[in-house]
Formats: structure tokens, C-alpha cells, sequence
């Protein structure tokens, strides 16, 4: 079962834990070498941000893919992005889950609630962001339910827009909401070092 196969991977996965201003990071390298980093909000259990890497074709370490969180920039990153800057202006498209759905937010749409159309396209496995007016378009699957391998559900799907934001959410189907459960009870299992004590303990 698919479902069973996702939280064996993450289950062999070797995990490193560390406590540190306020969340909980969580760090797994799997047997085929991908790594993924997680951090929770120690209080609420709420994941903040998901990111992946993998190894370039050199077998070095490749950069870091946001799935879930806003985007850090590293000081070099920091000094490129003084040189070649993305305006203001732009829409920003941003994961923001909460414990019950995933949720998108993309800023600086400045159009009422009526231009947008949000759909399910099932058969391409993503969502599809319209607007009557032409002026954005966007398209963005679901990692979660594509590694579950779930079906997407266009009931589970609504959209609002406030402060020039469109915030998408999708509610989490219940297999997720278990499977989460459950990986939370294995990852309270991975001792975590906190912040200062040196190097992360591992599982």
C-alpha cells in the first residue's frame, strides 16, 4: 500500500533531530541519497518548512527546494540578489500548511475574488490558478498526495483573496492526517539535541 510504502521510507530514513528557536528540525538522508529537512513548531506541531536536496551529477550536494515555507537566502545568495533583484511587485507563490490542509498564498494579486478560478486537474495530478482577466496563471501539483499516490478531490479544494493575497487551501484526506499522526510518534522517538550541545544525535 502505497501509503505504508511513504512512512517506511521515511521510517529507514536516518534522521538527525535538533531543538532550536523554537522548532524542531528534523533531517533525513535516504538510502538513495536525498536529503530533506523538515522544522516544526515545537508548541503547535505545525510544519513551518520542507525543503529537499539531492546530489548534482557530480556527486556533490545540490541546493535546496523549498516545498513547504518561505525562501531563505544564504548570505551569498543575499549578495546575487543585490545584483539581479525580482521586483517588488511580482506575485509570490508560498507554502503555508496548517495542521488540517495544505495551503498555498500567493501576494501581490491585487484583482478581486471574482477574476480568479482555482480547479483540480486530475489527470495531470495538479491544480490550476486562472484569472478572467488573463494576467496570472499558474499550475502546481501536491507532493504529498503524489507520494501517497492519492487521488485529488475538487470538493476538497476553496480559495479566498484578502490584501492582494490568494490563499489556497486543499484539506488534508484523512489517510494524510493518520499517516501524520503516526510520523509524529516516530519522529518524538529521534532524540533531539538542543541548540549549543554540539552535534545533532541520530536515530
Amino acid at each position: 500500500m502505497a501509503v505504508r510504502s511513504w512512512l517506511e521510507r521515511l521510517r529507514a530514513a536516518s534522521k538527525t533531530a535538533l531543538v532550536q528557536d523554537g522548532k524542531r528540525k528534523i533531517h533525513y538522508l535516504f538510502e538513495d541519497g536525498k536529503e530533506m529537512a523538515e522544522e516544526y513548531d515545537v508548541k503547535t506541531g505545525l510544519l513551518v518548512s520542507r525543503r529537499w536536496r539531492e546530489k548534482n551529477t557530480l556527486g556533490g550536494s545540490g541546493k535546496w527546494q523549498i516545498e513547504v515555507g518561505e525562501p531563505t537566502s544564504p548570505l551569498l545568495g543575499l549578495l546575487e540578489s543585490e545584483l539581479i533583484k525580482e521586483s517588488s511587485s511580482n506575485p509570490v507563490f508560498v507554502r503555508k500548511d496548517t495542521l488540517s490542509s495544505f495551503q498555498w498564498r500567493i501576494r501581490n494579486l491585487p484583482y478581486p475574488k471574482e477574476v480568479y478560478s482555482v480547479s483540480v486537474e486530475k489527470e495531470q495530478r495538479c491544480c490550476v490558478i486562472r484569472t478572467t482577466n488573463k494576467k496570472y496563471y499558474k499550475k502546481f501539483s501536491i507532493p504529498d498526495l503524489d507520494r501517497y499516490q492519492l487521488p485529488l478531490d475538487t470538493a476538497a479544494l476553496s480559495f479566498t483573496h484578502a490584501n492582494n493575497t490568494l490563499i489556497i487551501t486543499y484539506q488534508k484526506p484523512k489517510e494524510i492526517l493518520a499517516a501524520e499522526e503516526q510520523l509524529q510518534k516516530e519522529l518524538k522517538k529521534v532524540k533531539a539535541a538542543n541548540s549549543g550541545d554540539g552535534d545533532c544525535k541520530t536515530q
